[in-house]
């Protein structure tokens, strides 16, 4: 079986959705001073390749130790949305992926705009999903969506259209996936197991796809 890594890695400085702080980390032992090595890490629930739960945009939504490990593990699907024009993925672009919607438990959007990882770029005009499309996925039996961006909504959309239609349909959103190129057209399963906190609203995840290699 061989591990394909989605995660970008996290790291002092690194980039973050904007208003929200760089992660920090302190040295609290070291081997020479202490015989062990240990950290403080300060991070928002929302640094790096993270999921998104329900209670992140919904009024009494589910939190993340209310979920159980299933939820976070399944059947993957990527569909190739790099040629998508305007930056907002329509229903029309979805529609030819119908047979691997209807057999997926996560759907992973590679558009390619995890090459703009650690520049300005980044955040500035990347691709998300039209309210319709989100609103239209919400009829399958997905247990995910996950991008290759900061975020599934645009920084000023008011109220996170997106955001909202998909969590309200009981799936979890991944953001800032890495590498979904790098994923066969093949089935495959996708991982992405949160951190265990209670009452978060997300978590970092180390997201990751497990393929059966040919004979395994």
């Amino acid at each position: 079986m061989r591990v394909i890594d989605l995660s970008h890695t996290l790291a002092p400085g690194m980039p973050c959705y904007p208003g929200t702080p760089a992660p920090e980390f302190h040295p609290l032992s070291t081997i020479e001073r202490d015989g062990f090595s240990e950290q403080l890490l300060t991070l928002s629930s929302h640094t790096g390749t993270h999921v998104d739960l329900p209670s992140h945009i919904l009024e009494g939504g589910e939190t993340l130790d209310a979920l159980s490990p299933d939820r976070f593990a399944g059947a993957g699907a990527v569909l190739d949305l790099r040629g998508v024009s305007g930056g907002v993925i329509s229903i029309g672009q979805l529609e030819p992926f119908l047979p691997l919607l209807e057999a997926c438990d996560f759907l992973l959007l590679w558009t390619g705009w995890d090459r703009k990882w650690d520049t300005p770029g980044y955040f500035e005009g990347y691709p998300v999903l039209a309210p319709e499309a989100a609103l239209w996925l919400a009829r399958f039996s997905l247990k995910g969506v996950g991008v290759d961006a900061v975020s599934v909504d645009r920084e000023d959309a008011a109220g996170y259209p997106v955001h909202a239609g998909l969590l309200r349909s009981g799936m979890i959103i991944i953001e800032n996936l890495a590498g979904l190129g790098a994923l066969p057209a093949t089935p495959f399963t996708f991982c992405c197991f949160p951190l265990k906190i209670a009452g978060a609203e997300a978590s970092p995840t180390r997201a990751v796809a497990l393929v059966n290699e040919a004979g395994a």
